[in-house]
């Protein structure tokens, strides 16, 4: 499906997207968007923004700052000049790029970050590790942050949803409005979510089972 841009140029719709395969054949990897791979051999996390860059904007950063320099981090960023959001957003559960598939599989706790509408400070936790989730949210709620995990439309209950295809096959989703993406606020989401993950390891509680330590 063809869409027409700013500039009248015709742009694909990445919603007619199957697949990354499909994105390939009509982007440029190095020219419209770049894949971004840290890997941490201690670590069983990973961060991950599919759909960093301009596509939504603030979660490259954020999901960095959450990584740091000891969790495994994978970003997928819009480098286009324009209307990255139209040709490069690839929908998670369609999300299946073959390098952030290989990290996962060896990850057994999935956070991606990802950015929605709204002017309100609110962020919307999603996944099927709904003990991560509820972790994740408590340490946001800690922080002064509004966290809802229930009753929005960010569920990433789909099993093929990305931050789903870990070792576990279950993740956590984060969605951040705009004016959390930003300067301080963006930074202390991060904060929040990089201490209650480090804090949760050695022990975390999943939905059912217990993971202690960074590595089997």
């Amino acid at each position: 499906m063809i869409i027409r841009g700013k500039a009248n140029a015709a742009v694909p719709d990445a919603a007619g997207y199957r697949g990354y395969a499909d994105l390939a054949r009509s982007q440029r990897r190095g020219r419209d968007y770049a894949i971004i791979v840290r890997r941490r051999r201690e670590s069983r996390i990973a961060v991950i923004a599919p759909h960093g860059g301009d596509i939504e904007d603030g979660t490259s950063a954020i999901a960095r700052a959450i990584a740091g320099d000891d969790l495994n981090l994978y970003l997928f960023e819009g480098r286009r000049r324009a209307d990255n959001y139209r040709a490069l957003h690839l929908t998670s559960h369609r999300f299946d790029e073959p390098l952030c598939l290989d990290l996962l599989a060896r990850c057994d706790a999935v956070v991606a970050v990802h950015g929605c509408a709204g002017r309100e400070r609110r962020l919307f936790l999603g996944g099927l590790d709904h003990g991560l989730r509820d972790w994740l949210a408590a340490a946001l709620r800690a922080a002064g942050m509004r966290a809802d995990t229930r009753g929005h439309r960010f569920a990433a209950v789909h099993p093929e949803n990305i931050c789903n295809r870990g070792t576990t096959r279950m993740g956590v989703q984060i969605e951040l409005t705009q004016p959390l993406r930003r300067g301080t606020a963006a930074m202390r989401v991060a904060a929040a979510v990089r201490c209650a993950l480090l804090a949760g390891a050695p022990c975390y509680r999943t939905s059912d089972q217990l993971l202690c330590g960074t590595s089997r």
